[in-house]
Formats: structure tokens, sequence, C-alpha cells
């Protein structure tokens, strides 16, 4: 089992930044994949960025050049820092570690952009 605690959502104007972090605990010598999906109501959860164990890292085109992922294995943490924020970024964020054969999910965080 691996367990997934994240932190760092909140309220930010248009324009602003913000970091999301995410404590992994348990089988994390499983883990491959981590990453962050978003969600909004009424729209499928969709993949904002994920990084591999060998530091391949992927963005969703709507983030690229605005959103940056980074994991740090000594931690058990990723990370997703957050720039020039847009109102369309307003979701549910949450923390996603991959093993072989099964996913599993953090609680989520509210990230709110206000235009």
């Amino acid at each position: 089992q691996v367990q997934l605690v994240e932190s760092g959502g909140g309220l930010v104007q248009t324009g602003g930044s913000l970091r999301l972090s995410c404590a992994a605990s348990g089988r994390i010598f499983s883990i491959n994949t981590m990453g962050w999906y978003r969600q909004v109501p009424g729209k499928q959860r969709e993949l904002v960025a994920s990084v591999n164990n060998a530091g391949t890292t992927k963005y969703a085109d709507v983030v690229k050049g605005r959103f940056t992922i980074s994991r740090d294995n000594a931690k058990n943490t990723v990370s997703l820092q957050m720039d020039s924020l847009k109102a369309e970024d307003t979701a549910v964020y949450y923390c996603k570690a991959e093993e072989a054969l099964r996913n599993y999910w953090g609680q989520g965080t509210q990230v709110t952009v206000a235009s």
C-alpha cells in the first residue's frame, strides 16, 4: 500500500503562483511514476504533469511553460510549481502514484484562481 498526502492548494489571483506538494509513504519502493491530475465538476480527471523514476517528465499542453513538476526520491515527494495561473486552472488537484499493477490517489487539494 502507498499513502499520499497533498498540501499547498488555495486561492490565488490570476497570474499568481502556487506550489503543490505530495508526500508518499508506505510501499514507496514500488512506485514508478508520480504525477498530478486535476478535475472540475462534470469533467473527467485529466493529467497535468508526471515524472517517472528516470526523471522523464510529461506535461499537458495547456500547462507547458507555466507548470514544473519535480520529484525528490530521498524525501519521497513530488511537487508541482504552478506559475502564471489562469482562471481555467481552477480545479481539484490530485496526486497519483503508479505501481506496475495498481494506482494510488491522494485526497485532492482545491486550487482556485480568481480572475
